[in-house]
């Protein structure tokens, strides 16, 4: 987690300058995923065009492993002479999403702990606002929030830094809450049912970005599944873990998926249309 928090810590501090610019915690966290996945487009341009050299030699690949099936040798020989003959590196399509992943881990903790990475607020800090949340005074003692309230899961200690502060947006929407499927929650308190809208359009568009990174389809259908086996998986698997994780993190994080997901169709329509189809021709 160290590793994280040297990468999590200066994505906080722009977090918060973007928010005391506008003061609006929503419209902050959507300028913010926009510059973010905006300076990761040359990592994601070089994933996409190297997923889609791979998909051309596919053909050829299921080829040599038919043909080789018994000699893993002569196998690896032959896919390797694939790959040098095309000029493409196997591994080049993993880095760029390894290099993504300790990123996209840090910005979990910078919305899920924005006292923590936002306010810089140490441990012992939050340790004592833990224990002073139940009081009233707490609330509003920070004049450069409006409002801050606290999350406590059961119990302090290591779970101390699940509490969470919320930046009112024009909405009105607490995007420090955590979304519930608990229907005497939302009888209690209707505002909560307005919860659920943000996660349901993360998992949707999740499920939109991950069909359209999806190379295209042949007449042979047998052939496709066989041809990306990992991509048919993620179609459904990406939205399902999506809908887990909204109901673990604030909807502030439904909000970036959210954003960042529609930034991702924008981006791989762009990429089909003139990128990959400029390489063909």
């Amino acid at each position: 987690m160290g590793f994280l928090n040297v990468i999590a810590d200066p994505l906080g501090k722009f977090l918060y300058w973007i928010y005391g610019g506008v003061n609006n915690y929503g419209i902050a966290l959507i300028i913010f995923t926009i510059i973010v996945r905006t300076a990761m487009v040359p990592l994601t341009l070089k994933q996409y065009k190297s997923t889609a050299e791979m998909q051309k030699v596919q053909p050829l690949l299921q080829e040599v492993q038919r043909k080789y099936a018994n000699d893993k040798e002569k196998l690896n020989q032959e896919t390797m002479k694939i790959y040098q003959e095309h000029k493409i590196n196997p591994a080049g399509g993993c880095l760029p999403l390894l290099i993504q992943m300790p990123i996209l881990f840090a910005l979990w903790q910078v919305i899920s702990r924005p006292l923590k990475f936002m306010l810089g607020f140490s441990d012992t800090q939050l340790a004592d606002l833990a224990n002073q949340a139940s009081q009233a005074s707490t609330v509003g003692r920070y004049p450069e929030i409006d409002t801050i309230t606290y999350f406590i899961k059961s119990g302090q200690g290591d779970k101390v830094g699940n509490l969470n502060m919320f930046f009112p947006s024009h909405s009105g929407l607490n995007l420090g809450n955590i979304p519930t499927w608990d229907f005497s929650q939302m009888i209690d308190d209707p505002s909560k049912f307005l919860l659920l809208i943000l996660p349901l359009l993360a998992v949707v568009t999740t499920y939109l970005t991950a069909r359209m990174s999806m190379p295209k389809k042949t007449n042979d259908s047998t052939k496709d599944k066989a041809a990306n086996p990992m991509g048919n998986s993620m179609l459904y698997i990406s939205p399902l873990m999506t809908l887990i994780f909204s109901f673990q993190f604030p909807v502030g994080m439904s909000l970036y998926w959210f954003v960042g997901n529609i930034f991702s169709i924008a981006q791989q329509y762009y990429v089909n249309k003139y990128v990959l189809k400029k390489k063909e021709v």
